[in-house]
C-alpha cells in the first residue's frame, strides 16, 4: 500500500511540475516570430514605403505601406509565425486590385521590440488601424486576418468596425485549437491568451468573408465553420479544396485572391 501511495505521489509531483513548466513557457508554443530584419518595402513593390507605428504603450513597430490608386485600403494581420516578408505575395495581390495595403509586424516580430501577448497584439492592431485611417485619401478600410491574426482582426473589428472583414483559417478560440493538439492537457484552464473569437463575432458590424482550406491540420475546418455560423449576416463561406494551413493556395492562390476581390468589390471597396 505504501509503495502504491509513493508511486501516486511521484506521478502527481511530476505532473504538477510538467504543468507548471508548460504554464510558464506556454507563449513559446503560441508565438513563433522571426527576429528580423526584414527587407525594404521597395524591394517588394516599387513605391513601397517603410513606415513606423507607435503603440499606446510606446512600442515602435516596423511596417510596410503600399499606396494604391483608389481610396480603399486593406490592413493585414499576420498569423503567429514569421514576419511580414512572408506575406509579401498577398500584399502584391491586394495592391494589384487597386488597394492600398498596410502590412505590419506585431511586437517581437520582424525585429520589433517587446514580446507578443494577446493584449500586446491588440494594442499593435489599434496602432496600425489608427495610422492607416489617418493617411490622405484613405476613406474605406478592410481588415484581412490570417489564423491567429484573424482573431486579432476580429477583436479590432468589433471595437473599430471596418468596411469589410476577411478571415482566413480563423478559429473559435485559442483553447479550442489547443485542445485539438494537446488532448491530454487541461489547456483551456492553463491559457493566458485566449482569443475568444466565438464570443466576439455575434457583435460584428461588418460584412464577413471566411476562407478555409479543407486539408488544414492546424486549425480544423470545422472550427472555422463554427465561427462562421455564429456570425451575423451578411457573410460568405469559401472552402479552398486541397489547401492546408500554410499552403500557397491560402497565401496568394488564384481561388482565394479571386474570392477576396469579388467580396471587396461587393462591399464597395473596389
Amino acid at each position: 500500500m505504501r509503495r502504491w501511495l509513493a508511486v501516486v505521489a511521484i506521478v502527481a509531483l511530476v505532473t504538477t511540475g510538467l504543468l507548471a513548466v508548460l504554464f510558464s513557457a506556454q507563449r513559446w508554443f503560441i508565438y513563433f516570430p522571426s527576429p528580423g530584419p526584414v527587407p525594404s518595402a521597395a524591394t517588394v513593390l516599387p513605391g513601397g514605403q517603410d513606415v513606423e507605428l507607435t503603440t499606446a504603450d510606446g512600442k515602435r513597430l516596423g511596417a510596410w505601406y503600399f499606396p494604391g490608386p483608389t481610396r480603399s485600403a486593406v490592413l493585414v494581420f499576420n498569423g503567429n509565425g514569421g514576419d511580414r516578408s512572408m506575406r509579401a505575395p498577398l500584399a502584391v495581390a491586394l495592391n494589384r486590385m487597386g488597394m492600398s495595403v498596410l502590412l505590419f509586424d506585431y511586437r517581437g516580430y520582424g525585429g520589433n521590440p517587446g514580446r507578443p501577448t494577446e493584449d500586446g497584439l491588440a494594442a499593435d492592431a489599434r496602432a496600425a488601424q489608427k495610422w492607416l485611417t489617418a493617411q490622405p485619401g484613405v476613406d474605406r478600410v478592410a481588415y484581412f486576418g490570417e489564423s491567429l491574426g484573424a482573431a486579432v482582426a476580429l477583436g479590432l473589428a468589433v471595437e473599430k468596425p471596418p468596411t469589410a472583414l476577411v478571415l482566413r483559417s480563423p478559429f473559435t478560440s485559442l483553447g479550442d485549437v489547443a485542445a485539438v493538439h494537446y488532448r491530454w492537457l487541461p489547456v483551456r484552464r492553463l491559457l493566458l491568451d485566449r482569443y475568444p473569437s466565438i464570443e466576439r463575432i455575434p457583435s460584428l458590424p461588418a460584412p464577413l468573408l471566411v476562407i478555409a482550406g479543407d486539408h488544414d491540420d492546424i486549425v480544423p475546418t470545422a472550427l472555422s465553420r463554427q465561427l462562421y455560423e455564429a456570425a451575423p449576416q451578411p457573410k460568405r463561406w469559401v472552402v479552398v479544396p486541397g489547401a492546408g494551413h500554410n499552403d500557397p493556395e491560402l497565401l496568394d492562390g488564384h481561388r482565394m485572391v479571386g474570392e477576396i476581390e469579388r467580396f471587396l468589390s461587393e462591399s464597395g471597396l473596389t
